[in-house]
């Protein structure tokens, strides 16, 4: 390893659900890149017998993982594709701790593996997903979720409004003092993660049509576009309502630089469709960098050693991006 990889500070990969893929796509990424990037070494944070016997599954060198992984001792008991409550506190732990070394100057930033929301709520887990738990973890007042697509043109970046709730609560948490705070979070991020001089934001509608003048939904109208209309009068470039089935096609994403929708997968599809393999999450708003693979545990093959750890690469060439651009 170089001398400025062992100067710069290193990008933290955290373990993830270890019944799941996550501790496979780290160790593939970190074979991948050669245990660096960008100049910053890659740590493993969590059970480091885990990293170093999912390595040796797959045939990969668990020697090189060695100095790699910082162990926070063992998770539990864990058979692949069976997530557990009782690693819970293994898969927080290694999140709370990557959180804590960032927050002490220790890392430039974090990319984590996939987590099963199930197992952790059964142990009490008390928040929907990441997102939320690295929000309280750091005391922002509002984490924003991004996908972001590497290897589309035009590019994609989708932001979904509302995260995790069920579809029938969207309505109940609309409201334009969401979309103004998200919006700015996302225009201010666009610009200086993302080298954005002038970021360009669309703003999908609620309804089919974008309500069509009300007739079919009034949240369009009513709620969506004054908000538009006083993130406009600010100075920024920001359109809206618009209708989200016409949002997404080649010609449509050269007029904006990121989209921000109204729910779950109204974001999600697109992206997942254009960019499954090579999607990020990326979340804003955090006083840490953050970034993820654009996928779950994929619990189906978990131990069989066949996951595909593009996006996990991915998140880690855009976490050392964001990470450059914030001269950490």
């Amino acid at each position: 390893m170089s001398k400025r990889a062992e100067q710069a500070r290193a990008l933290l990969v955290s373990m993830g659900e270890p019944a799941g893929i996550g501790p496979e796509v780290a160790v593939k990424a970190f074979a991948a890149l050669g245990g660096a990037i960008r100049g910053r070494p890659l740590r493993l944070i969590g059970d480091a017998e885990i990293f170093r016997a999912t390595a040796v599954s797959c045939g990969l060198d668990s020697a090189a993982l060695s100095d790699a992984c910082i162990d926070l001792g063992r998770a539990g008991t864990v058979t692949p594709g069976q997530p557990s409550a009782a690693t819970a506190k293994g898969v927080t732990g290694a999140i709370a701790e990557s959180v804590a070394m960032l927050q002490r100057g220790e890392g430039a930033g974090l990319v984590t593996a996939p987590i099963h929301k199930s197992a952790l709520t059964g142990a009490g887990f008390g928040f929907p997903g990441h997102t939320e738990y690295l929000a309280a973890l750091t005391g922002a007042p509002l984490a924003v979720m991004m996908l972001a697509s590497r290897d589309v043109e035009p590019p994609l970046r989708v932001i979904p409004l509302t995260i995790h709730i069920p579809l029938r609560d969207v309505f109940a948490q609309l409201n334009a003092p969401a979309i103004l705070a998200t919006s700015k979070i996302v225009l201010q991020r666009l610009a200086s993660d993302f080298g954005i001089a002038s970021p360009r934001l669309a703003i999908a509608g609620l309804n089919p049509h974008a309500g069509e003048d009300g007739t079919m939904g009034i949240e369009d109208r009513d709620i969506i576009a004054p908000a538009v209309a006083e993130l406009c009068a600010h100075g920024h470039d920001v359109v809206g309502p618009l209708s989200a089935d016409t949002l997404f096609h080649d010609d449509a994403r050269k007029a904006y630089d990121a989209a921000l929708c109204m729910y779950h997968d109204q974001a999600l599809i697109p992206i997942k469709t254009l960019a499954f393999w090579t999607g990020v999450n990326v979340t804003l708003g955090l006083p840490i960098v953050r970034t993820s693979p654009d996928h779950g545990t994929a619990i189906s093959i978990a131990g069989r050693g066949i996951a595909n750890a593009a996006s996990m690469i991915a998140a880690i060439e855009t976490a050392a991006e964001i990470a450059d651009r914030r001269g950490l």
